[in-house]
């Protein structure tokens, strides 16, 4: 192939230039200002007074916070399947089929040309902070593998289709770029997910992979099924593809992942770059080293507000934007952008560690609270991290739901069902525990006033599973996929009996 990383990386320059040079707060005024031009005629931008506002806080008194149920109730189911001028100008072409981490029921999110645009910008960002980083990086030179769902799209209306993201993505490559994608359709439109890996996995083996991006957990199986092929047909299985110059994962908090991750790209010149990209839009992407938080999206057709997860449930919550929000508080994300998508709660928290830059820190629409303990989804993480680390263990996936008292056990606990790359011993898997829980404590001090003298809450229940339960458990249930993600904190009663059943094989 040509090696177009020549020409990408001057391109990439000048991006970074303008990025470093970008005022926050003007570029963030600046967008909604045109979003809200571009909409006015739409019958929601009518129904709010588009015409009328001038800045950041009319906007906010005028549009109120809205989840999916709410905006597909009142603007986008009466006219679905064709959202024509409702609450963004012209048709709406696609449909990101999205669904909650515990719930089952599918969404259709809003992707205008627009929207698709932008995605491709961010994408771009994050390969020029890559190019920056990395001088030697050559990830135009060959092949990305794109780790995504099906592209097999529904047409519901001329010209009007529903799929996985990954799959609009794919089905709208330029013409350019697509020389430069692994799969191609052949791979791509295949639905069964384990042929579909086995078959790009197959499919990889002799061609210049320069950069994986997917579902961080289901990229881990991908490169363990190439090493497994290499070692098969007697090549070196390590690492499992020389040539890789750039990893990025996303969809789950990367923490319990890299240190396996890292293992599988030894060897090579790769970096890990961490993407924090919803059907709603591209939020943000790693720009600097891991741990420094990642850098939001600003200048592209996304708005971005922020609620203290506190206040979510009240009459009249806080919102806040990028020139008033606060570092170190919990925040919900809430999402403006150009796909129709207004004061719209996206599901996701986070917290600010500098102006332009957020740490992931769970969902809105999870947590674990059975006994009083509040864990939020970057406890949890954050963890089962430091557990794994204390027996030089690597995870492949893991939940955790409540076990209630009984007459049998007085004191409810926690259970963790655990998938390790190696199945622990006895003392190791007691280490493991061990630290979850007083890692815990030292993260939340409600989890440490319950366990204290084991009275509101007992230790944690570690069971260490087999490799593969998690992706069995997952195509149990219909989420076998690059676009699904296991659930961690398993509130639900019904999820967390059908998880434990399984989980026992019962």
């Amino acid at each position: 192939m040509i090696d177009a990383t020549p020409a990408f990386r001057l391109a990439a320059a000048l991006r970074r230039r303008r990025l470093r040079r970008l005022d926050p707060v003007e570029s963030q005024r600046r967008t909604l200002l045109r979003l809200l031009r571009r909409a006015a005629g739409t019958r929601f931008g009518r129904d709010h007074g588009f015409d009328r506002i001038a800045d950041v806080a009319a906007f906010q008194a005028a549009v109120p916070l809205r989840r999916y149920e709410e905006m597909w109730r009142d603007y986008w189911q009466p006219a679905f399947p064709v959202l024509q001028d409702v609450s963004w100008p012209g048709r709406i072409p696609y449909f990101g089929l999205s669904s909650g981490t515990t719930s089952g029921t599918s969404k259709y999110v809003p992707v205008s040309d627009a929207m698709r645009r932008s995605n491709t910008r961010a994408g771009f960002d994050l390969a020029a902070w890559h190019l920056g980083a990395q001088p030697g990086s050559r990830m135009f030179g060959g092949r990305s593998l794109m780790l995504g769902g099906s592209t097999t799209l529904t047409e519901h209306a001329p010209g009007v289709f529903s799929g996985d993201l990954s799959g609009i993505a794919a089905r709208t490559l330029p013409p350019w770029a697509r020389p430069f994608v692994f799969p191609g359709p052949d791979l791509a439109l295949l639905t069964d997910w384990e042929e579909k890996l086995d078959r790009i996995a197959r499919g990889s083996l002799e061609l210049p992979i320069r950069s994986v991006s997917g579902t961080t957990s289901w990229l881990l199986l991908l490169l363990e099924r190439v090493r497994q092929l290499r070692r098969a047909r007697g090549d070196a299985p390590d690492p499992p593809y020389p040539s890789l110059d750039l990893l990025v994962p996303g969809g789950v908090a990367l923490a319990p992942y890299r240190p396996r991750l890292e293992r599988l790209i030894a060897g090579t010149a790769a970096e890990i770059r961490e993407a924090y990209a919803a059907s709603e839009g591209f939020i943000a992407m790693q720009d600097g080293l891991p741990g420094e938080g990642l850098r939001l999206s600003l200048d592209h057709g996304l708005f971005l507000e922020f609620v203290p997860v506190e206040e979510l449930g009240s009459a009249a919550p806080t919102r806040h934007w990028i020139a008033d929000a606060e570092p170190g508080v919990n925040y919900a994300v809430v999402v403006t952008n150009c796909a129709g998508l207004w004061a719209y709660v996206l599901g996701d928290t986070v917290r600010l560690v500098g102006r332009p830059r957020v740490l992931i820190t769970g969902r809105t629409s999870y947590g674990l609270s059975a006994f009083g303990e509040h864990l939020i989804a970057e406890e949890v993480e954050r963890a089962v991290a430091a557990a794994a680390a204390a027996i030089d263990a690597d995870i492949a996936d893991f939940a955790v739901m409540a076990v209630f008292p009984d007459d049998a056990a007085p004191v409810g606990r926690h259970r963790w069902f655990v998938e390790f790359a190696v199945t622990p011993d006895e003392a190791a898997a007691a280490r493991f525990a061990a630290t979850l829980d007083t890692r815990l404590s030292a993260l939340n001090d409600d989890y440490a006033a319950h366990r204290a003298g084991g009275t509101g809450m007992g230790p944690p229940e570690v069971v260490a599973v087999p490799p593969g339960r998690f992706a069995a458990w997952m195509k149990s249930r219909g989420r076998l996929g690059g676009q699904n993600k296991v659930p961690r904190l398993v509130a639900d009663p019904g999820l967390a009996a059908e998880l434990s059943a399984f989980m026992s094989g019962s």
